[in-house]
């Protein structure tokens, strides 16, 4: 079996800060956190940017400068910065950042979904910023966009622009036919990183039966041409990346995807998930890939070709 590589994605834009004291906010502690995980085993850095007086999710290019170098200077890690951002967000705000930065690594939606995120308002008395409910509630009647063009967009601007290669984020079946839709008309070159995304609400469910059927599919589809990592939200995390990465494949976890360490526990770091997820691997007998044998498995460009 391969080198598993160990994602992590260290604050994205689900979670809210009245949800857990441990989310990192600000560009100190998103620094701090990603190197954390990166020095525990972390071979790549999945990064969002929040506003850091409110922890809004931000697209600003000038935030993300605020904690990029001090990552790059502390870790070998592979960053990869979202073009996924937030919902709220246009396709122009998403790729602003990318496309100023030009890292090694983006995150790509493989299509337009629904993304529910209402039902953590049961889960909250208090909040800390009035932003936090509307962002919440307004998932009801709010689609995350990442239409044809806008994949095309992002693919030519930044693919093929800026030498940046991908994590193709496919919440289901069907985004792994649009990748291979692109693999067809010459827009998507292996090897190709296929996240595969189980337990939102608007995705595909976290059941065993889709992780295997997942599998499945991206071999037809890709055969041997793709490196294939998972992920699943909140509870689902542990067991469902361990069953993922029995199967072959590599594994992702941090506080974006959920923030517990294990039932009812926060988590209080990034590193403490990404120190579980590998003590289990370990455990059993999976040797965790390095820095570099990420960036030589996916054919990445090497930070020194980065814009930070």
């Amino acid at each position: 079996m391969p080198k598993v590589i160990i994602s992590c994605a260290i604050t994205g834009s689900i979670h809210t800060p009245s949800m857990s004291p441990h989310l990192p906010i600000t560009p100190d502690e998103i620094a701090t956190g990603a190197i954390g995980a990166a020095e525990t085993g972390a071979a790549i850095l999945h990064l969002h940017a929040r506003n850091p007086e409110d922890g809004s999710p931000t697209p600003d290019p000038d935030v993300f400068r605020q904690f990029l170098p001090q990552i790059k200077a502390a870790t070998d890690a592979v960053i990869n910065i979202t073009t996924g951002g937030a919902a709220t967000m246009t396709i122009e705000q998403r790729i602003a950042g990318p496309l100023a930065l030009q890292p090694e690594m983006c995150s790509l939606n493989m299509g337009s979904m629904n993304f529910g995120l209402y039902p953590a308002l049961n889960k909250i008395s208090e909040w800390q910023h009035d932003w936090e409910v509307p962002y919440l509630d307004g998932s009801r009647d709010r689609i995350f966009r990442n239409t044809f063009t806008d994949i095309e967009t992002i693919l030519q601007r930044l693919g093929k622009g800026c030498g940046t290669r991908f994590e193709y984020e496919c919440y289901d079946v069907g985004h792994l036919y649009t990748l291979a839709h692109y693999v067809d008309r010459g827009l998507v070159e292996p090897p190709f990183f296929v996240q595969t995304l189980f337990g939102i609400l608007g995705g595909i469910g976290a059941d065993p039966e889709n992780l295997i059927h997942m599998r499945r599919i991206a071999d037809k589809l890709f055969g041997d041409a793709y490196q294939w990592s998972i992920l699943a939200a909140g509870r689902y995390q542990t067991h469902f990346v361990t069953n993922g990465a029995m199967m072959g494949g590599h594994v992702r976890v941090g506080l974006e995807d959920s923030l517990y360490l294990s039932k009812g526990v926060l988590a209080e770091s990034n590193a403490a998930q990404v120190a579980k997820i590998r003590h289990i691997l370990e455990e059993l007998s999976l040797e965790i890939a390095t820095p570099a044998e990420a960036r030589s498995l996916l054919a990445l460009k090497g930070a020194d070709n980065v814009a930070f």
